[in-house]
């Protein structure tokens, strides 16, 4: 039996958004070091601001300034920051409602330790030396003593600035170890050695590429290999026309064609993008066969075989 493999992943890509009046206002107080929330029908002061009232589903834009002091409601100790994260030192994740809100803001606090963190923790912003209109303009929170720093008060802003943040882009990434499992790591072994190898149901007899381990329609596991393709035939595509960023191994022209591909004797369509065609050439029901790259771990593209298209019948199940 093949080992299991296990490797280390990261899912990374940027989020970019627009904002609407009231996260606008809200991002760029923060720039601007004023805290925004905002006023609901009944009166109640949210922070951070929404646009909608969770309770009634009302619109809302009523911009309120609060202070920069508050109280921790709850709270959780870090004792091992991660990349991005506020700080680089232990702290304690904290709910802070600041004075004049009725909701908690959730954020960094800087403390020595988790014994210096409690419930009912009166604290203060430290704003960040640099400002940008992102949540990160505030630093962290610090605990803080003093109950007559005039600094502390709201100015009574009205939520306009002459150059609003209108947009922002948050990178999402997610760092995890992946363990593909015996099916599939047999599946990647024999991918090494330019070999694809399914697995087939013993109730229905469905060869499944890659292998699961276990029939999807039957719910009974596989353990029978089966080496299928290496041709195939093209069951759908799309034509990609947005260039892939930040990924070195996607570093392809557009517009280029991705498409599921069915290899002769799968009964489960993959996925590959389709080279040495002109992208407008491409069809459902292209015959196509994998093109490896020196030392490649997977095909780097199919390409056609010269061989009539496929008849519809032959893949209709495959869709």
């Amino acid at each position: 039996m093949p080992e299991v493999l296990k490797a280390p992943l990261v899912v990374e890509f940027p989020f970019t958004r627009s904002l609407g009046p009231v996260q606008s206002a809200f991002l760029t107080g923060l720039r601007e070091r004023v805290l925004l929330g905002v006023k609901t029908g009944d009166g109640r002061t949210l922070v951070p601001p929404v646009e909608y009232d969770p309770v009634t589903a009302e619109e809302i834009h009523e911009l309120v300034e609060v202070a920069p002091t508050g109280t921790v409601t709850t709270w959780a100790w870090n004792h091992a920051p991660r990349r991005g994260q506020p700080l680089d030192t232990p702290f304690a994740w904290v709910l802070v409602r600041l004075d004049g809100a009725d909701t908690a803001l959730l954020h960094a606090l800087d403390a020595s330790g988790p014994d210096a963190v409690h419930s009912g923790l009166r604290v203060r912003v430290r704003w960040a030396a640099e400002r940008s209109g992102a949540i990160t303009d505030i630093a962290c929170f610090e605990p803080y003593d003093s109950v007559d720093d005039a600094a502390a008060e709201p100015t009574g802003h009205d939520g306009r600035f002459a150059d609003p943040v209108t947009g922002i882009v948050a990178p999402a990434r997610l760092d995890y170890v992946y363990s593909p499992g015996r099916a599939q790591s047999a599946y990647l072994d024999a991918l090494t050695e330019q070999r694809t190898v399914g697995e087939r149901c013993p109730s229905c007899r469905k060869v499944y590429v890659p292998p699961r381990g276990a029939c999807p329609t039957c719910g009974v596991a596989t353990s029978e290999a089966v080496e299928v393709g290496p041709r195939g035939t093209v069951t759908t595509y799309c034509i990609v026309n947005i260039k892939a960023a930040h990924t070195a191994n996607l570093d392809i022209e557009v517009p280029y064609v991705y498409a599921h591909i069915a290899l002769d004797g799968a009964d489960l369509a993959l996925h590959g993008r389709i080279g040495g065609i002109p992208y407008d050439q491409v069809r459902m029901g292209l015959r196509v066969e994998p093109v490896w790259t020196d030392r490649g771990r997977h095909p780097d593209h199919y390409r056609p075989t010269g061989e009539p298209d496929a008849d519809y019948e032959t893949y209709k199940e495959l869709l």
